[in-house]
């Protein structure tokens, strides 16, 4: 509750001058009979009536005040004009993203969970899946229901795809996905461990598609390379590691991200993938205009009514219980 107009409150101090008036005049003149001295119950409600009555025009005379001084609650209307950002996040989960470089977590894990903290952190953007391994599928399609998109992501799994890294064709499907989108800015978000060795579309020709629609291509490299520590399943000892090479074509991601105007970025560990989607999250944000339209609901009632109602109880007292007879 606020009020618009709060220098009537400054009236409030006349309020004891008041009661010290009323007071001062009050008198009771009562004669009535009484051999032993001694007030009836009728009389000493009438006293006590009769001295409440400077203490309740106190209460009205403040209602008044504060009806003067215009209660309110605001309410605020917000009309939102927004220049969306469409995003397709292309996910690798080809075999290799089960190595525990990022220990205690394989590389498909923190992947997963980056990404969910930048959709997260997004508000008027439609953001989209899609996964490669040997082939590409669209997991999920262009949408503002981050909820649903979190829990496909979630979902993703390694072997859902024949295994096999086939780059150029996640980012085809990522296109394929935004080449039709009207928004203001079209990116794909590119994350994979390896180099492209499967599929029909080399990762070059998949840019150049992407730059002819207009889409800027992050790309974003995970893990350490060279030797990784890698799980394998025996059937005699169960689980356990092996050194594995893992070579990452870095020149070919660059030359992707080059040609969309977009950047290339290596993520070593859980942290420094955290920084790149802090990053790309900085660059590709979403520009919202508000217009802020302010309108009130008056509460003046709420203070009017009570003191109407003790306004009548005065009146009420004074012309039959508190009835002064000349």
């Amino acid at each position: 509750m606020q009020f618009r107009d709060p220098l009537f409150f400054l009236m409030l101090i006349l309020l004891p001058v008041i009661f010290w008036l009323s007071t001062r005049r009050q008198k009771i003149l009562m004669p009535f009979s009484n051999l032993e001295e001694r007030i009836l119950p009728t009389a000493s409600l009438k006293i006590f009536l009769y001295k409440l009555l400077p203490f309740l025009r106190l209460i009205i005379l403040a209602l008044l005040i504060a009806v003067l001084a215009r209660p309110i609650e605001p309410l605020s209307e917000k009309d939102f004009e927004t220049q969306g950002i469409d995003i397709v996040i292309s996910l690798d989960i080809s075999g290799s993203m089960l190595a525990e470089d990022f220990k205690p977590e394989n590389r498909l894990y923190v992947a997963k969970e980056e990404a969910k903290r930048f959709i997260a952190g997004r508000q008027n953007d439609r953001i989209g899946l899609v996964i490669f391994a040997k082939k590409a599928y669209s997991q999920c399609p262009l949408t503002l229901d981050y909820k649903i998109l979190t829990r496909l992501v979630d979902d993703v799994q390694i072997g859902m795809i024949d295994d096999g890294t086939a780059i150029g064709m996640g980012l085809a499907t990522a296109v394929n996905r935004l080449k039709n989108s009207e928004a203001k800015s079209k990116i794909v978000i590119l994350i994979t461990d390896g180099d492209n060795n499967a599929g029909n579309i080399d990762p070059v020709t998949a840019a150049e598609l992407a730059k002819t629609f207009g889409i800027k291509v992050y790309t974003i490299c995970v893990g350490r390379g060279g030797l990784v520590d890698f799980p394998v399943v025996d059937p005699l000892f169960g689980k356990r590691y092996v050194q594995v090479q893992m070579d990452v074509d870095e020149f070919t991601l660059k030359r992707v991200a080059d040609i969309t105007n977009g950047r290339f970025f290596r993520a070593r560990d859980p942290e420094s993938l955290k920084e790149v989607y802090s990053t790309i999250d900085k660059l590709e944000k979403t520009e919202v205009k508000v217009h802020l339209y302010k309108s009130y609901n008056e509460l003046f009632k709420y203070f009017l009514i009570p003191a109407v109602l003790l306004l009548f109880l005065e009146l009420a007292l004074a012309r039959t219980v508190l009835l002064k007879v000349p």
